[in-house]
């Protein structure tokens, strides 16, 4: 189930970023992350907080349900 979770979460956010004209690199500047965790984010490897759910919702402009629909 969580892997699933994570899949779409990643699908989605994703989606907004390339939707946005923005690069992962963008979010990695942001947020002041790692490139890496970024690209792990997307691609379903991680299992973020609710917290960073919320700051990587806040960089793309969208509410922390557009990410998890």
């Amino acid at each position: 189930m969580k892997k699933g979770i994570s899949k779409r979460l990643g699908a989605n956010i994703k989606r907004i970023r390339t939707e946005k004209g923005m690069t992962q690199g963008d979010i990695v500047r942001a947020l002041d992350l790692d490139r890496g965790y970024v690209s792990s984010l997307e691609n379903g490897k991680r299992n973020p907080t609710l917290a960073m759910i919320e700051k990587v919702a806040g960089a793309l402009g969208v509410s922390s349900d557009e990410l998890l629909k």
